[in-house]
């Protein structure tokens, strides 16, 4: 009987404060969705410390997976979290979950993005897919704050690479609903943090495979356009206001994927704009590194975490 007892008290604290995770839209809600038979692949590699990862791609069933905080721990901010993967899949594990327990150490709840990749043959405008998954998450965010005991104004977005593209769109695209808001529920983040990641898809500093995945459309023959409106609506260093959220930017100089100039033009259209950003630049880690650059001793995610806590962690 005290085992039977002891179970249903841990488990009562798992759902309290661990992870859920739910479907991000109603049963056959999904915007823009085609019928189709694409099944989402989920593939394991080795980390750089041999844990295992996962990749998954071809998602067309998008989810967000929620990391509350103890109660004890609690601020009230909430952050959506974007993995990158170049718009092919998403790099789950160490640009998702593993993010969303370092910021659920600090009182900070968490939610992990699986977006939809942008297929033609899942969705009727495949460019617009991640990002009304973006919005909808943070819609769906907004309007359970009080359920999850969050400030409906503390609540940011972070992403990774191409996650980071996304991150950025939904911080510089917010005035433009791209999915149903029938209670007008604000879906501009308070905040941006923005890991390596890609933001131009200008022909000289873009990530190729993600701008052709997100907007290229395929002829017949097999070869891929890209349309100069696309290439200058997703170029989101062109995209900022005066109202676009502040950001935390992190990036290695010698980042072989993705150009440290993405990171540095959004900078710098952002204090042009006089929006305030703090940058956490690495001399070196390439790319891909998530949370922990092997390369250097001082890691990004404890200053971005105060940086956090610092403008967004005064009282409720």
């Amino acid at each position: 009987m005290k085992k039977v007892y002891f179970l249903l008290i841990f488990l009562i604290g798992f759902i309290g404060y661990g992870q859920q995770t739910l479907k991000l839209y109603p049963a056959g809600a999904i915007p823009g969705e085609l019928p189709h038979s694409v099944q989402e692949v989920v593939e394991s590699y080795k980390g750089p410390e041999g844990e295992s990862r996962r990749f998954i791609s071809k998602t067309s069933q998008p989810e967000l997976t929620v990391y509350l905080p103890e109660a004890s721990r609690n601020t009230g901010i909430g952050i959506v979290i974007c993995p990158g993967g170049g718009y092919t899949g998403v790099a789950i594990d160490h640009e998702g979950h593993q993010m969303a327990q370092k910021f659920n150490e600090s009182g900070i709840a968490a939610f992990v993005l699986k977006y939809r990749m942008p297929l033609d043959a899942t969705s009727s405008r495949k460019e617009t897919a991640p990002l009304q998954d973006a919005q909808r998450a943070l819609q769906l965010v907004r309007e359970r704050a009080v359920e999850w005991r969050l400030d409906p104004d503390k609540i940011g977005i972070a992403g990774s690479s191409a996650g980071g593209h996304l991150a950025s769109t939904a911080g510089t695209h917010y005035e433009q609903a791209v999915i149903a808001n029938p209670g007008k529920t604000s879906l501009r983040p308070d905040f941006m943090v923005l890991n390596y990641p890609v933001i131009s898809f200008a022909d000289s500093l873009t990530h190729e495979g993600s701008r052709r995945n997100l907007i290229g459309i395929q002829d017949t023959d097999g070869t891929w356009r890209i349309p100069e409106t696309g290439i200058a609506d997703y170029s989101n260093e062109l995209q900022v206001s005066a109202d676009t959220p502040p950001a935390f930017v992190t990036h290695a100089v010698d980042d072989p994927v993705v150009r440290v100039e993405n990171s540095i033009l959004f900078i710098a259209a952002l204090q042009q704009q006089g929006i305030p950003v703090t940058s956490f630049f690495y001399a070196k880690g390439g790319h891909g590194y998530g949370m922990v650059n092997p390369t250097a001793d001082r890691q990004w995610m404890e200053p971005c975490i105060r940086w956090i806590l610092e403008n967004f962690g005064g009282g409720r």
